[in-house]
């Protein structure tokens, strides 16, 4: 991205006479972190960019003039998406569909070529390439540590064609069978828990505190108040504690995954 943004706070930081330290503190962030946006290396969110003004005194200035990258995201997912990049572990709940980061070519282009209002052909690939360009982060062997729980509903559901489907759960096999995704499955049988109102996704980093991103019908929102973080994280365990376990999950993944290919 453009340092301006980096540079104009580095500016108006000095300007109030204050160290890196003393603004972090000031606006209850890492100084670190604060480094990092001063040198063009990350964009704030929201919340942090208005915690930025009030340290500041500089009204909504920093909040007005966030910069924006050229990918394709819903608006609502934009800030997520920074952190998701940032994350040291990812720790993700699908309820409908299967986590953006962990999807294939295909099933994507079927998951955003049934949203409303359609999108044009062009809007699909940008938005395709974008999602794709986030499974990238899988590409270190290491980082970030990945969990997947999902919803047995996820696998069952027919999203663009059995042919797909076999294959995109193929796709989450081999990221848990070579260890690089930690896969868990909540069976059908086990009815209500504690996770069936909305998809999760947590994010811990390695210089500021974890957060949490919760998505519905044309609304997401990402979460930094430690005590709901608390909260989510604790509805987390508690649905992975009813979970099979991976031997068990991974069985059923690739009964799912058979099936799909018997009715295509």
């Amino acid at each position: 991205m453009s340092n301006t943004y980096g540079e104009w706070l580095k500016a108006q930081r000095e300007i109030a006479g204050l160290t890196q330290q003393e603004l972090a503190d000031a606006a209850i962030m890492t100084r670190s972190h604060i480094a990092h946006i001063e040198a063009g290396r990350r964009i704030p969110s929201k919340e942090d960019a208005r915690r930025l003004d009030r340290a500041l005194d500089t009204r909504d200035v920093l909040s007005s003039f966030l910069p924006q990258e050229d990918v394709a995201v819903a608006d609502r997912f934009a800030a997520a998406l920074h952190l998701e990049q940032q994350a040291t572990t990812i720790r993700e709940f699908a309820l409908s569909f299967v986590p953006g980061v962990l999807q294939t070519e295909r099933y994507a282009r079927a998951v955003l070529g049934s949203a409303f209002p359609p999108r044009s052909e062009e809007e699909c690939d940008r938005t395709v390439v974008t999602r794709l360009e986030r499974g990238r982060i899988l590409a270190n062997p290491v980082t970030p540590v990945v969990w997947a729980l999902i919803d047995e509903a996820v696998l069952r559901r027919p999203i663009g064609s059995a042919e797909v489907m076999a294959e995109q759960i193929t796709h989450l096999i081999r990221l848990a069978e070579c260890k690089r995704v930690r896969v868990h499955v909540l069976p059908l049988s086990l009815g209500h828990h504690p996770l069936l109102q909305s998809m999760l996704t947590l994010m811990w980093f390695e210089d500021q505190p974890p957060v949490a991103y919760t998505e519905g019908l044309h609304i997401g929102r990402v979460h930094d108040a430690p005590a709901l973080v608390e909260q989510l994280q604790g509805a987390y365990d508690l649905a992975l504690s009813d979970a099979l376990p991976l031997k068990e999950s991974l069985a059923l993944m690739k009964a799912a995954a058979k099936d799909h290919k018997h009715h295509g």
